[in-house]
């Protein structure tokens, strides 16, 4: 007797699931996420506070962003993700992003580690936001307090740069404002 073929599940299997549930489609499969920590929530909290204002809102910074916390980034009919941030640079996508999933592909991406998510968000998702050709991923780990900076080449995504707790860094694509490094973890 034959198995029969599984169906990829979209955004409409996604969309049928509780409104409160974290979920992501990844390669078709529907990923039930846990809740985040605490410390991801207030490290990814403190990352998007220090961004908008230079470069969604343009106070103090060259503004020219969109940027969006825990929204549903469609990447592919069976691939839709919710990053913790997203952003968008304006001379690319003019209007703020409204339908939902939003069907343009980021220029940045921001994801918080977590014990229940950490493998996926550097092993599936960093592949899948690579072959959707994201020019910038940030990983954040808010247990080991560090900041990975990676750039998309040709052959994939590289180490651009790695930061800790101390100090300021001027981090790309945002390095027209250095952010305050120890106040976007938690204290220690």
């Amino acid at each position: 007797m034959s198995v029969p073929a599984k169906r990829s599940a979209t955004y409409a299997d996604l969309a049928a699931r509780p409104e409160d549930e974290r979920a992501e489609l990844i390669g078709g499969d529907i990923v039930v996420q846990p809740s985040p920590t605490p410390a991801h929530q207030s490290t990814i909290g403190e990352i998007y506070a220090e961004l908008r204002n230079p470069f969604q809102r343009g106070r103090g910074g060259p503004g020219g962003w969109w940027l969006i916390q825990d929204v549903d980034v469609e990447f592919g009919i069976h691939d839709v993700c919710r990053p913790d941030i997203s952003g968008w640079r304006r001379d690319r996508v003019s209007a703020f992003p409204e339908e939902r999933p939003v069907r343009y592909r980021p220029d940045w991406l921001c994801e918080g580690l977590s014990p229940g998510t950490a493998m996926r968000d550097q092993g599936e998702k960093r592949a899948l936001y690579q072959r959707a050709e994201v020019p910038w991923y940030w990983v954040v780990d808010p247990h080991n307090r560090t900041l990975t900076v990676l750039r998309l080449v040709s052959e994939g995504y590289v180490l651009e740069r790695v930061v800790g707790d101390q100090g300021q860094a001027a981090l790309p694509p945002f390095e027209a404002v250095s952010i305050d490094l120890p106040t976007i973890f938690p204290p220690a």
